[in-house]
């Protein structure tokens, strides 16, 4: 059963869409992906999706032809989720223990630009050996090496939750802080050359630059981008170790940790659908083959989700990342109220950071209702788990 809301019909392929309302120009950017020539089958927009650069953020493509788009993975590659289970059945007789978990997380991992004072033990890495000396991962190893365990800024953050089984949870967004960006602007802009050298047909400034697998450039691309997948797994565990330290030394009483779900939306992969390989492109989207767990957090105030992927093929496997914006954050800071948005965090007994207009960017207001976005994809996840902010530390 499939109950996609919308389908585009208009362009060379169609375009399937899990929601009702998107901005015109994230519906551009999709047609610009179904008409292109390497694309294959159907585009899917998944039930958060708004305008990204060059691909709607919410987005997932297959191209044919060995054929990879930096664009279309993003300049974050790798960022993804991470939760844990706790054994405590929470209570709340433990909110009293809340602002000191805060402040020991404010305090040992660093956010926003901020870095590690001293590099991270090197065995913590990806192995980097079989890079050459001029990669981009490479070149900015030891940067790596001050950033792994730091959360970034942006939408990313740290929430300690309180699952409908009652277990206290905690959850990561985070990716691959500047190495991602560094390796994403350098093999788009070489994308950008070789296609004008080669009189590519795809224009300019659709801004997806494209490279094939059977030239270096694109091997080494892929090379790259799965060795930052693998940091921004490595910087999520990282920080995970840390809260798991400071939840033991916070609570009175002995902790048990179940084995974390780990989720990336960033990134691209060789994968099986509709009886063909396929170079499988999700930029904001989640992975959501029959059985395999999954984590759609809400917004800063809202719910966040533990999920089973259903296998849909409509969607190739995927499913949305999270709430997604439905406002600019220049747009938020001048639109949104801020007492308002305190107040909804207040009346909640959340801990949370919003202080001033500037923080209203990554505000509960700023995103899409997250009960609509799980109810347009029904067909996608089944929801194991429903998680409820008790404190939220933003980058």
């Amino acid at each position: 059963m499939t109950m996609k809301k919308q389908v585009i019909t208009s362009e060379r392929i169609p375009i399937y869409l899990w929601l009702d309302e998107i901005e015109e120009s994230a519906v551009q950017q999709a047609k610009n992906l179904a008409n292109l020539p390497f694309s294959f089958r159907h585009i899917a927009i998944m039930a958060d999706s708004h305008v990204g650069y060059g691909m709607p953020i919410g987005g997932v493509l297959a191209t044919e032809g060995n054929i990879v788009i930096a664009n279309a993975v993003g300049v974050d590659i790798g960022c993804g989720m991470l939760a844990i289970k706790t054994d405590i059945q929470y209570s709340d007789e433990y909110n009293t223990y809340l602002p000191k978990i805060v402040k020991l997380i404010q305090n040992r991992i660093p956010v926003g630009f901020s870095w590690n004072p001293k590099p991270a033990d090197r065995l913590l890495m990806p192995d980097i050996d079989a890079f050459p000396d001029d990669a981009v991962v490479r070149k900015n190893f030891d940067d790596a090496l001050l950033q792994l365990g730091t959360l970034g800024g942006g939408n990313h953050f740290i929430e300690i939750q309180k699952g409908d089984d009652d277990n206290l949870w905690f959850m990561i967004h985070s990716g691959s802080r500047n190495l991602g960006k560094k390796t994403a602007d350098e093999y788009n802009k070489i994308a950008v050359c070789l296609n004008e050298k080669w009189h590519s047909s795809v224009p300019k400034e659709h801004q997806l630059a494209f490279l094939p697998l059977d030239e270096k450039e694109g091997r080494e691309y892929m090379a790259e981008m799965t060795y930052c997948v693998e940091f921004a797994l490595a910087n999520r565990q990282l920080m995970a170790e840390r809260i798991k330290n400071i939840i033991c030394e916070v609570f009175p009483f002995p902790v048990q940790f179940d084995q974390p779900i780990n989720i990336a939306h960033n990134y691209a992969r060789i994968e099986h659908h509709f009886g063909k390989n396929v170079m499988i492109h999700r930029k904001g989207a989640t992975s959501a083959r029959v059985g395999e767990m999954g984590i759609i957090p809400g917004s800063q105030g809202t719910k966040s989700y533990i999920v089973e992927g259903l296998g849909n093929p409509e969607s190739f496997m995927s499913c949305s990342h999270g709430a997604g914006r439905k406002m600019g954050r220049k747009q938020a800071q001048r639109e949104l109220n801020l007492e308002q948005e305190i107040d909804l965090m207040n009346k909640q007994g959340i801990i949370h950071g919003i202080k001033t207009i500037e923080n209203l960017d990554e505000a509960a207001g700023a995103y899409k209702d997250i009960d609509v976005v799980m109810e347009n994809q029904k067909d996608l996840v089944k929801i194991l788990v429903e998680l409820k902010p008790l404190a939220v530390i933003k980058g």
